[in-house]
């Protein structure tokens, strides 16, 4: 394993596939509490407009309805955990936490009247913020992970629209995917920023002050100003008298 250098600011850790396994071991819990118990938690999740449906905006990602829909989520969820962990190490926190609060809350308030669970919100968050986060930053090989993204999951944008397909959340799937692009737009990855090389890229850089720049006028020719007239410096001075004499060569 790697340390993080300028040239290569990914950094491969054991938190690469111990966070997507505890994120969804998480959920098979919950999921066999509620099968073993013979118990729902369904009520925890979202109910759009509701006061009481609030609270499913923490805990409605945590929740399934059935065994297939928690398969489809898990397996989303190991590998997007994993991409965002390894290419986004300092924002992995930030578009969890923020991915599944303001994915909740789109869905609260353009929901339909009915409960809305899953991990469905996140999945779109994860897989929009990558996408296009590696489409801004313009690094080469977050660009290749977001073509990635596109290829493995690029069907999904269909699961955003009413009436594809009945039983499912469109409303947290757009929600999540609107979170994703927010958060892409507005969260700042300076890990994968240029390293500052020359003085005028530095913020601080004023061009009037720079000796280099004023040898150029308004209109950017070279026309570099009069030198000062060059002083003669004695380098040399004494008070004695010295007095030299030839002595030629005899014959």
């Amino acid at each position: 394993m790697k340390k993080t250098t300028i040239d290569n600011p990914f950094y491969f850790g054991y938190s690469v596939i111990i966070l997507p396994m505890l994120f969804v071991l998480a959920l098979w819990i919950i999921f066999w509490i509620e099968i073993h118990f013979k118990i729902s938690f369904s009520h925890f999740g979202i109910y759009p407009r509701q006061s009481f449906g609030l609270k499913g905006i923490l805990f409605s990602a945590f929740l399934h309805g059935s065994f297939q829909h928690l398969l489809n989520n898990s397996l989303a969820l190991f590998v997007l955990l994993g991409i965002l962990r390894f290419f986004y190490r300092e924002q992995t926190a930030l578009v969890i936490v923020f991915g599944i609060l303001f994915s909740g809350l789109g869905t609260w308030l353009l929901g339909r009247p009915s409960y809305h669970i899953g991990a469905s919100g996140l999945i779109y968050v994860l897989v929009s913020f990558i996408f296009f986060k590696g489409i801004f930053t313009k690094y080469y090989r977050l660009m290749a992970v977001s073509f990635l993204i596109i290829l493995l999951y690029g069907g999904m944008v269909w699961y955003m629209f009413p009436d594809i397909e009945k039983g499912i959340s469109w409303e947290g799937h757009l929600s999540g995917f609107l979170t994703g692009l927010a958060m892409a737009l507005v969260m700042r990855t300076s890990q994968f920023a240029k390293p500052v090389v020359y003085e005028w890229e530095k913020p601080e850089f004023n061009p009037e002050n720079d000796a280099f720049i004023k040898n150029f006028d308004e209109k950017g020719n070279f026309n570099p100003p009069p030198k000062p007239e060059e002083i003669i410096k004695e380098y040399f001075s004494s008070s004695l008298k010295v007095i030299y004499d030839f002595i030629g060569i005899k014959k």
